[in-house]
């Protein structure tokens, strides 16, 4: 009877786990190591050691996946990982989008790994079809799916440096975050 009870509590303790693939992997958690991996090789280490084991189909997250393998060819030396590395990223945000078309997160995270591709290398098709989509998202916060604070950080992105064209400009500054 003893043992009975003991297999009965184990079971219920180990129900209540958090799922190992399910930890860690909240969005603000991972804004801020893609940030990170963005600036820092070993960050950059961590961030995809951490993304391979995402197992999930949760189109955000796999969309943080595919940025942690572009992060990657950042770092590499070697020509060929690093375009292993691009081209795995393309194929998982293909997967990403097929899921959820019109999230602007996702589209984000597509354009600036896309965006900052050598353009010889034909791996930048859909930086015209993402900006269209994170600008109409932009114009729709808080109805996009996106916090505030990323709503905030897309909008300094687009309007920084090359990514928009003057007119794309005017339009992003016109949109109010609150």
């Amino acid at each position: 009877m003893i043992t009975l009870s003991l297999f009965i509590l184990l079971g219920l303790f180990i129900d209540n786990l958090p799922a190992e693939n399910t930890r860690n992997y909240t969005l603000k958690e991972l804004r801020n190591e893609y940030l990170q991996a963005s600036k820092d090789e070993e960050a950059a280490r961590r961030f995809h050691k951490k993304m391979a084991a995402f197992n999930e189909k949760q189109p955000v997250k796999l969309a943080y996946k595919a940025s942690s393998e572009a992060v990657m060819a950042k770092y590499g030396w070697n020509p060929y990982n690093k375009l292993k590395h691009v081209k795995t990223a393309a194929a998982i945000f293909e997967e990403a989008v097929a899921m959820d078309r019109s999230h602007p997160e996702i589209r984000f995270l597509r354009f600036t790994v896309e965006h900052y591709i050598p353009r010889y290398l034909n791996l930048s098709e859909h930086i015209k079809e993402d900006k269209k989509l994170i600008i109409e998202g932009l114009k729709k916060h808080p109805k996009s799916g996106l916090s505030t604070e990323m709503a905030q950080t897309i909008k300094d992105f687009m309007l920084s440096k090359d990514h928009c064209t003057e007119a794309e400009k005017q339009e992003i500054k016109s949109i109010m975050i609150n």
